[in-house]
């Protein structure tokens, strides 16, 4: 497997021999805890002919301890693609010191007896893998992270799953307040309402207005402001736009984004001035919702501006 430069693809490194049955059986042959002994030859030496992630590390950091066991768990899946090579900066003081080490955790790419790039801190294990992925082939049957693990049991509708998986994320991270957002949009899915208002108005104030943090407020709102069983049965069979804008409501609440979308814009072509243009600010809404990126916000935002213009 081919070290590469993310920049231009070139390959960095010779192809290494491919692993023996005993270093994939034995994942002591890639996951190597350093001292003054051995730094020369595993991570100087040994990052000539395959790459070298050295992690840098302290009994005292809780950090580190998250971190650590990410790591492992990536060196296992790769089986010998990368070197793992661990250093307890308080037991080898002197090496931290030449290595420039000021804070813990600390994990940097050795190629060829050079830094080739590095991180601080305890990233999640999703960020890890984009981070590895620019470098390193993934294995070919690598599992699913515990993010993709979690937005998979949103998209089956297991909010209880997701929610499970999200604690774990913000007990793991708590500084990573990405997960709080979306720990507040699994207790939503899940019916939890007050949950998550509760976490999103708990975070700190720079991460309150986070696109993400807005559409979960988004969907609270709409679940707040749709007309329930007995408001929607009453509408019987009207057909006028304040019946159209309530039904349209309920189907976003629901989850039937774009059902919700279509009677939105189909509103907008019939009767643009209800509720002081009502029906394209609330699609507006939505798309805050669901995030710029999401194949219906593209869409709708698409045939909303040829709609306007």
């Amino acid at each position: 497997m081919q070290i590469v430069d993310p920049r231009s693809g070139a390959p960095l490194s010779s192809e290494p021999q491919a692993s023996s049955p005993q270093s994939q059986a034995d994942p002591s042959a890639y996951i190597v805890d350093i001292d003054m002994s051995n730094f020369q030859q595993v991570v100087l030496e040994g990052s000539m002919q395959t790459p070298v992630l050295l992690d840098c590390w302290a009994p005292w950091c809780e950090p580190c301890k998250n971190l650590m066991p990410v790591l492992e768990k990536l060196a296992r899946e790769y089986q010998g693609a990368f070197v793992l090579a661990k250093l307890n900066i308080d037991e080898n003081q002197e090496i931290a010191a030449q290595l420039g080490i000021r804070s813990v955790p600390d994990v940097k790419l050795i190629l060829q007896g050079q830094l080739y790039d590095q991180f601080q801190g305890a990233l999640p294990e999703g960020q890890i893998r984009e981070w590895l992925g620019q470098y390193l082939q993934p294995p070919a049957e690598a599992p699913a992270s515990p993010e993709e693990q979690a937005r998979a049991a949103l998209e089956a509708g297991d909010a209880a799953t997701a929610r499970a998986l999200y604690e774990q994320l913000v007990q793991q991270h708590p500084e990573h307040h990405d997960y709080q957002i979306e720990l507040a949009g699994a207790l939503l899915a899940e019916g939890r309402p007050e949950d998550a208002k509760a976490l999103l108005d708990n975070l700190p104030p720079e991460h309150r207005d986070a696109p993400r943090a807005r559409g979960v407020r988004a969907s609270l709102a709409f679940r707040e402001e749709a007309p329930d069983d007995q408001a929607l049965a009453a509408l019987g069979d009207r057909d006028d736009s304040e019946a159209q804008f309530q039904r349209a409501l309920r189907q976003v609440a629901d989850g039937g984004y774009e059902a919700g979308l279509e009677a939105l814009l189909a509103l907008m072509k019939r009767d643009r001035a209800y509720g002081d243009d009502a029906a394209r600010q609330t699609l507006l809404r939505v798309f805050d919702a669901l995030g710029a990126e999401h194949p219906l916000t593209v869409t709708y935002r698409r045939k909303l501006f040829a709609l306007l213009y």
